[in-house]
């Protein structure tokens, strides 16, 4: 793969911000923010804050920004980006990791490689009454996540591009604890993890086939320090996995089944987290072939695998205390001449059969073999990701996840660490009377229920390999790839999940004391 991405190196500093050694002093400010509020910056920069504001160039709206010269002879840095940080009352983590993003970017745009971050931990009065005062380690791995994020390139394959540099050296300016210290290497390693699983979604068809994407899992697998098998075309046969089979017999590159495994000697008893992972390294749709507008972008079809993958090496590299399993089923989708056809009939490896009334609908298809074979692996919990359906597209647009599962209690732990990983996330219903739309005349059920809830029966349909195992459903098809540029997200591969996973593995001293069980 094409190297896409660069760690920047990220270090705490206890010194005043005149002190911070950088060529871009980075400052969020808010709308409220008084002129008492920025005096000290105010004063360094010649008064050119307090004019800015008085004449509307920077108001503090969320993600604004503002360059200007500092004046000041004893300041190091001797530019200063202003960020805008938005309303006081509405301050949260996220924000500011959304505001470390788009500093990055801007200093990336200029070629400037040394940062220092003054985070805002308080926002004004409102901390004392709506508990949004940021604890230190929280800023400190947020601001470290949102710098590592913003040194990505989504362009690797370009012979001459030069529009972006790369950030080399970040200083926070936080007090310097082992709280503190933890929280950088944390957003570090997250921050890293998420670009990693964007350079995978980013890779063309040709270059990412089952068999590549497989041996870079396995490069990362290792070099985390996981357990690693990788299943041929063979061993997934003797699995008797019909299904992911089935999709992949269309094409000339074989299927493969990855499996990962973080076995900590201190794990919590009970408990196996496993993440299932789509891994559809190219999807033209089959025999149901899609529209040829926009079919490159199922490059991305992936990004579910990917996320899983990437999502294990942090826990892995974080020392979790928790047993995980990943499991990443890949394939290409093709109408080859040996292609599965609407109207076939699949036995999955748990022996139930699917009559597939379109081949488009695949991803649930490989997803279901993988979910069978968590259980049998030992899976307590189970959370699949999946750029599933266009359906949940519609529901929800292109800024949320939509999130499936059953039971109740650990459908929220998913959605409360998605929320604090920054990756939003909204639970769907998965009824019972949704079944009826996948009825099949002649096998177990179909594989897809038409259009009306496309994406709740495809979560439903995922349901059926899952046993008595809480699950939890993730369709990412949404939110796998930016369509429009934001302050905080240039174009292309987002990442999406792998903090979420990671998040939720972290929090296994709440959830596992809970009795999940359906």
């Amino acid at each position: 793969m094409r190297s896409a991405f660069k760690t920047p190196d990220v270090a705490l500093s206890a010194r005043r911000p005149e002190e911070l050694d950088a060529d871009l002093l980075v400052v969020p400010v808010f709308e409220s923010a008084g002129a008492t509020d920025v005096a000290w910056l105010d004063e360094a920069c010649g008064g050119a804050v307090a004019r800015a504001r008085a004449s509307g160039e920077f108001r503090g709206r969320l993600y604004d920004t503002l360059i200007t010269t500092v004046t000041a002879p004893a300041w190091r840095a001797r530019r200063v980006l202003l960020v805008g940080a938005g309303r006081s009352s509405e301050w949260t983590a996220d924000r500011l990791r959304r505001i470390a993003i788009t500093a990055g970017l801007h200093a990336r745009q200029r070629f400037i490689a040394r940062l220092a971050f003054v985070p805002v931990l308080s926002a004004g009065d409102s901390a004392q009454t709506d508990g949004s005062q940021l604890a230190t380690a929280v800023a400190a791995q947020v601001v470290a996540e949102g710098v590592c994020i913003a040194n990505f390139d989504g362009g690797a394959y370009k012979t001459n591009d030069d529009r972006w540099g790369w950030l080399e050296q970040v200083v926070i300016s936080l007090p310097d604890s082992l709280k503190a210290q933890a929280g950088v290497e944390r957003g570090r390693i997250l921050g890293e993890a998420t670009n990693q699983a964007r350079t995978f979604s980013n890779e063309p068809g040709n270059a990412l086939t089952p068999r590549v994407f497989a041996a870079h899992a396995e490069t990362i697998a290792k070099g985390a320090g996981l357990g690693v098998d990788v299943l041929d075309e063979a061993q997934i046969s003797e699995l008797k996995m019909g299904l992911l089979l089935g999709v992949a017999q269309g094409s000339q590159e074989p299927p493969r089944l990855v499996v990962l495994r973080h076995d900590p000697a201190n794990a919590v008893a009970g408990v196996v987290l496993a993440f299932v992972g789509k891994g559809i390294t190219f999807d033209t749709g089959g025999i149901s072939i899609k529209p040829a507008q926009d079919m490159d972008r199922m490059k991305d079809d992936m990004s579910g695998g990917a996320a899983a993958i990437c999502a294990l090496a942090a826990i892995a590299r974080l020392k979790v205390p928790v047993k995980c399993l990943g499991i990443v089923p890949m394939t290409e989708n093709m109408p080859g001449g040996r292609a599965m056809k609407p109207g076939d009939v699949l036995t999955s490896a748990e022996g139930k059969t699917v009559e597939v009334l379109n081949t488009d609908a695949e991803g649930r298809l490989v997803l279901g073999d993988a979910l069978w074979y968590a259980r049998q692996l030992g899976a307590t919990h189970l959370v699949d990701l999946a750029t599933l359906t266009g359906a949940c597209v519609v529901a929800l647009g292109k800024t949320t996840s939509g999130l499936f599962g059953t039971p109740a209690a650990w459908v929220e732990q998913v959605q409360r660490a998605s929320d604090r990983a920054g990756d939003r996330s909204w639970p769907m219903p998965t009824f019972d009377d949704y079944k009826d739309l996948f009825k099949s005349e002649i096998a177990d059920f179909s594989n897809t229920g038409g259009r009306p809830a496309g994406s709740i029966t495809a979560a439903l349909f995922l349901k059926e390999f899952t046993g008595d195992v809480p699950w939890a459903h993730l369709d990412i098809a949404g939110t796998a790839w930016a369509e429009d540029v934001k302050p905080y997200q240039p174009k292309g591969a987002t990442g999406v999940g792998v903090r979420t996973l990671v998040e939720l593995a972290l929090d296994v001293e709440t959830w596992g004391k809970l009795n999940l069980r359906r």
